[in-house]
């Protein structure tokens, strides 16, 4: 603990306009800190300063109130978040009589830049009262919930406005440890701090925070998104259309979503939003039955974001209920890992290699094999060290594993056809592609074709970005969705296989006509 500002230390009056100075100086402050920090820095705290427009949705979110206010800032940065959610009290968005805040920022570079936002803040707020502490939260939180009778303990916050730090949690690790001393199973920072800002929260408190949308699916997350279910009830979510605008001066490509909580409640109709960036000049909201977010009777609990109002075809599909266990298929993840297998690939085939596929060799559903002029390799060299990581030649749907920002889809399918390789007796499939496979085998034609179609349509692609926010296709993603059924499958790859021109627009037609 750094700071203690009380109420008498400032006595000049901030009006809207100082309001306006203060945000502004903070939000060029960001912009220097987020020039001038190494990519190693910012790694290591796994912190991206709060865009001064984002800060201003977030707090705009909160319900009105009045009383005293708790507010809790983990992860405070420079207090861009705090800033703004005092800003909207000075404007009587709020009418507290007193609001305390407690700040936690780790980073000791921070802190004066922090002290500065608050003690502007003193200026016209005889009711605010500022605890920074330069401390680390998860051992603080998970003190105080413990009862350590050598701790601080915090006090129950009616308030939590959060960015917390984006970063892998070991196994291991002993943050890890102290959060399974008070029930939290999670595997990235930002989880852990949303999951002690609820668990600290008083009945009826609030929080907003901006988070990488990966939470909503997956099974590592599974008990993060239990522990909110259990504890809160899930008020507004935003997502920005595009997922390198939130954090675009640190050149984050990830997928962020801002969600609001509010802990102890009844759960009800979920608000959505959407923006294309942090202007929300194009800002759109509705609001959906908790239903269309998590599914009656998935004990998954997959967080879905829906982008439109109406129901997507695939939602309500009876066509689309099938697992890939059902349908006598497997996808796994290309074997092939170059760096680890650098001497056997070779730039073009020739004799005892086998073809090996990178996604560069595929385009819509062609495969253009070899590849001349490619920085990638050809083949692979066919002997004993690689003859494990090869599969036979057969048809194959592959799916790309990384989709550029630029792709109108985020999952693209593609079919590998054994008769381009009719002497080749094994083929090499690299990590950055994805396979669907019967035994490790290949699958019948009209399957392969089939099972690709379906993947390119545009339902599909709207579903799987409603939970999916990596900025990668994973096999456990495509293991978790559910298809048509084979005998579907094999009739859309039959007609699929008899057409000329398969545009994205006859692709959807077909499938909206079997569902």
């Amino acid at each position: 603990m750094v700071a203690l500002y009380g109420n008498a230390l400032f006595s000049a009056s901030l009006d809207n306009t100082g309001d306006r100075f203060l945000l502004s100086a903070i939000e060029i402050k960001r912009v220097q800190l987020s020039n001038t920090t190494s990519a190693k820095r910012k790694s290591q705290f796994g912190q991206f300063l709060t865009p001064e427009r984002t800060a201003a949705f977030m707090a705009s979110l909160f319900p009105e109130a009045d009383g005293c206010c708790r507010l809790l800032d983990a992860g405070a940065g420079i207090g861009s978040l705090s800033a703004a959610f005092l800003a909207r009290w000075r404007s009587g968005g709020f009418q507290f009589q007193q609001v305390e805040v407690d700040a936690f920022e780790l980073d000791h570079e921070l802190i004066r830049h922090l002290s500065s936002t608050f003690a502007y803040s003193h200026h016209s707020n005889n009711g605010l009262v500022v605890t920074i502490h330069e401390a680390d939260f998860i051992e603080a939180a998970v003190d105080s919930l413990s009862g350590n009778l050598f701790s601080v303990p915090l006090k129950s916050y009616t308030h939590a406005i959060l960015n917390p730090p984006y970063k892998k949690i070991n196994s291991h690790s002993a943050h890890r440890h102290l959060l399974r001393q008070v029930g939290i199973e999670t595997v990235n920072l930002y989880s852990a701090f949303v999951a002690l800002a609820v668990a600290l929260a008083a009945p009826g408190g609030h929080i907003v925070a901006i988070i990488p949308r990966s939470f909503c699916n997956g099974p590592y997350y599974r008990p993060f998104r239990a522990f909110i279910a259990e504890r809160a009830a899930i008020r507004h979510l935003h997502l920005f259309g595009s997922r390198n605008k939130a954090f675009k001066d640190d050149a984050v490509l990830q997928e962020n979503v801002i969600i609001h909580l509010e802990c102890c409640a009844a759960q009800g109709a979920v608000t959505v939003s959407t923006s294309t960036d942090d202007t929300f000049s194009d800002l759109a909201t509705h609001e959906h039955p908790f239903d269309r977010i998590v599914f009656p009777g998935d004990s998954e609990r997959f967080i879905h974001i829906p982008t439109s109002p109406e129901k997507q075809d695939s939602e309500h599909s009876s066509m689309v209920r099938y697992t890939l266990d059902d349908i006598g298929l497997t996808v796994s993840t290309g074997p092939v890992v170059d760096f680890r297998l650098k001497t056997h690939l070779r730039d073009m085939p020739d004799q005892d290699t086998a073809p090996l596929f990178y996604p560069c060799h595929f385009s819509g559903y062609a495969t253009t094999w070899p590849l001349t002029g490619s920085k990638k390799p050809n083949a692979i060299k066919r002997n004993t060290e690689t003859e494990r990581w090869l599969y036979p030649n057969g048809f194959y749907c592959v799916v790309r594993r990384f989709s550029s920002k630029e792709e109108k889809r985020r999952i693209v399918a593609s079919v590998v056809d054994p008769e381009m390789f009719d002497e080749m007796a094994v083929l090499g499939f690299e990590n950055h592609l994805n396979l669907f496979h019967e035994n490790r085998a290949g699958i019948p034609k009209p399957l392969a074709w089939g099972l690709a179609v379906f993947l390119n349509s545009t339902a599909v692609d709207e579903r799987f970005r409603r939970f999916n926010g990596h900025t990668q296709v994973n096999a456990t993603d495509l293991r978790m969705m559910k298809y048509p059924s084979r005998s579907t499958l094999i009739e859309l790859g039959v007609w699929a296989m008899q057409r000329d021109n398969l545009s994205q627009s006859c692709i959807d037609e077909k499938i909206e006509s079997m569902t």
